[in-house]
């Protein structure tokens, strides 16, 4: 497989065309960004540690029966997936309440959500990511209504593999996102799954594991994406 030019840049990964128009090279840099590119810096192995993760998760959903873009592993820093024709919709799981829930809605910070909180945003950063609803999804031709389903669908099957995943780790899967796309007509899920686009907490100690750590100015990012990783399983 042939990489070639660079497709688009994104605020912590790239892409790339290959010599096959069904795949790309997703490529995971040490940029890490917050609050809509507000604050930015480059934290060493980063990249390494998210693709990595990445990959493992998207195994084990793919073992699991979710379709997913992922086809293997180039190298420490590069993926080689499906080319898809992204949906510009975010899927957003919350188990927990914490965040931008408890701003909206002033409900106790560390609530257990039973059944969990799902909720669309659009995919726009210069809109802040608002959040939507399938009318707006319908009425502005954001995805068909079969494919909203169908993300619904795949995003609680998701969810509960993933809790299992974490909870037998000693960890709690706060929220996270996930984002899907079309490949020859079908729904797959794309773009990541790392501690960049999650929450994840100690479950004795509810210390920050994920990307609060950066945005919260706490320190020990990287530090803390190994331990997850580690936890889990994922070879590094």
């Amino acid at each position: 497989m042939e990489k070639r030019q660079e497709l688009y840049a994104g605020k912590a990964k790239s892409v790339y065309k290959t010599d096959d128009d069904d795949f790309v090279v997703l490529s995971f840099r040490d940029d890490t960004s917050a609050f809509d590119g507000e604050k930015v810096e480059q934290l060493s192995r980063k990249g390494e540690v998210n693709n990595k993760f990445n990959a493992f998760i998207m195994e084990y959903l793919a073992k699991a029966g979710i379709p997913t873009h992922f086809e293997r592993l180039l190298n420490a820093n590069e993926s080689l997936v499906k080319s898809m024709a992204m949906m510009p919709v975010e899927c957003v799981i919350r188990n927990v309440a914490t965040g931008s829930l408890c701003r909206r809605l002033g409900v106790e910070d560390g609530l257990e959500l039973n059944p969990p909180v799902f909720e669309f945003f659009l995919k726009n950063d210069a809109l802040h990511d608002p959040m939507i609803n399938e009318y707006h999804i319908e009425t502005f031709g954001l995805a068909k209504a079969e494919d909203v389903l169908k993300m619904k669908d795949l995003t609680f099957k998701v969810n509960k593999l993933l809790k299992k995943l974490f909870s037998d780790a000693g960890m709690i899967l706060v929220d996270y996102k996930l984002e899907y796309g079309l490949f020859k007509g079908q729904v797959v899920l794309g773009d990541e799954f790392s501690p960049d686009g999650c929450r994840l907490w100690d479950a004795e100690t509810r210390k920050k594991l994920d990307k609060d750590r950066f945005r919260q100015g706490l320190g020990g990012v990287i530090e803390a994406y190994e331990e997850v990783a580690l936890r889990i399983g994922v070879p590094l």
